[in-house]
């Protein structure tokens, strides 16, 4: 009994030191994978301010690799960063750095939308002012930064930085389309053609008509429709541009692979043009012959009697073109030297509204409307003579695919018949020129 009674005991031992010894590895287990999540949670910490001081570095234009000597607001948290830098400390140059206009023409564009993005404080939060929605809008369409990046520099959820940007876009077509983006009057006519023969040395003319490639990311339906010639995917938009380098008519929307001329066959331009609405009435005289004015496009367009485009050069497999003459090749160059203004107006397009330059990753449902929103904004600073920075258009140049070149397009049904009896005009002008 008692060696029975001893090793019980024994056993008993045993195996309240085994339960103790798992209940004291159990305890070290728990404090290491507890000290182990202290960590994690440390260094995500460290890791998003990290992060999120970057993106304030990135968003106020300062590169963190150039020791430089840094402005008080670069480094004020975004929770009233807005209220009390942008609103009280930006100067002149700083609106035209992150907004691409002036100040007056900032708070002129608010007024005039201020009755599409005004909105009603709740019980529960206070509403956004129009001038910051405004500002955060503006924000991304001239940087194209991505929306979390905005979030964080105005302090606002990444879905209010979608919205204020669909929201503004969509008020800006609204209200500001019929001051900046319409049918030009007689005067404005007269102007154009003043201007066109004045600096680009083309007389008779009033706008050229260009085409805009826009990148977007791969849709979710007939992609290969977006496919343009030079490969990638895009939303392809037709442009009409004045002497002044501003946009009168504007057709977005239409998938890359698009051919330009079914857009302009089936546009109000199209129909505008041919019924003289772009001409006064009784139309102008020139070369002792009453003509409308014309309009001047790219080798991808037909011709017609009001819109001239040059002659071919190139040899076409199915037919060929005899050589040029004299007064043709002239004729090339001046038209050549004309269509300069769509380029240059083009590129200080997506110069100034950098959304247009980069790879869009907005839905085809708002990336039309961006693009007309950009032609109205466009037109809008450059006739309130806001400052245009060279720096922008090199970057956009050096930074963007170029934009692709379309087929020309050779004599077809759709030239009219008396176009050419306009074109050999317009050589015989420029061959007086010379002599």
């Amino acid at each position: 009994m008692e060696e029975e009674e001893q090793l019980r005991s024994l056993m008993f031992l045993m195996t309240y030191m085994l339960l103790k010894r798992r209940r004291d590895i159990n305890d070290a287990n728990i404090q290491r994978r507890t000290e182990i999540q202290r960590r994690i949670r440390h260094r995500q910490y460290f890791f998003q301010r990290q992060r999120r001081m970057l993106m304030m570095m990135i968003a106020g234009g300062i590169r963190s690799n150039v020791r430089i000597r840094t402005r008080p607001w670069t480094n004020t948290p975004s929770t009233d960063w807005w209220e009390r830098v942008v609103m009280t400390e930006f100067q002149p140059c700083d609106w035209l750095d992150k907004f691409r206009m002036s100040q007056e023409t900032f708070f002129y564009l608010c007024d005039k939308l201020r009755p599409r993005l005004a909105r009603q404080d709740t019980s529960f939060r206070l509403a956004l002012p129009v001038e910051k929605r405004v500002a955060v809008a503006l924000w991304r369409l001239a940087s194209n930064i991505e929306y979390r990046t905005i979030s964080t520099l105005f302090g606002v959820g990444k879905s209010t930085v979608c919205r204020c940007v669909r929201d503004m876009c969509h008020a800006i077509v609204a209200l500001l389309s019929a001051v900046y983006l319409r049918t030009p009057n007689e005067q404005e006519l007269e102007d154009s053609a003043q201007l066109f023969q004045s600096y680009w040395g083309f007389p008779h003319c009033v706008a050229a008509i260009a085409t805009l490639h826009t990148a977007i990311i791969t849709p979710s339906n007939n992609a290969s429709d977006y496919a343009n010639p030079a490969g990638w995917l895009s939303v392809l938009s037709q442009v009409a541009i004045s002497g002044r380098g501003q946009f009168w008519d504007v057709c977005a929307s239409f998938p890359g692979g698009t051919d330009p001329a079914d857009i302009l066959q089936n546009s109000s331009l199209w129909a505008t043009a041919a019924e003289g609405g772009l001409s006064p009435v009784p139309p102008p005289i020139f070369m002792g012959k009453t003509l409308r004015y014309v309009l001047l496009g790219e080798a991808c367009y037909p011709l017609q009697s009001w819109l001239m485009k040059a002659y071919p050069e190139e040899k076409s497999r199915r037919a060929s073109h005899t050589a040029l003459t004299e007064p043709q090749r002239l004729f090339n160059q001046q038209l050549s030297r004309a269509l300069r203004v769509s380029e240059e107006a083009l590129l200080r397009l997506r110069a100034r509204w950098q959304c247009l330059s980069k790879r869009n990753d907005c839905g085809l449902d708002v990336v039309p409307t961006m693009i007309l929103a950009c032609c109205i904004l466009h037109n809008m600073c450059e006739s309130h003579g806001d400052a245009f920075k060279a720096e922008w258009q090199v970057e956009v140049a050096e930074a963007e695919s170029p934009q692709p070149s379309h087929k020309q397009l050779l004599s077809t049904s759709m030239d009219q018949s008396n176009a050419e009896e306009v074109r050999r005009l317009f050589c015989d002008y420029f061959e007086q020129q010379i002599d």
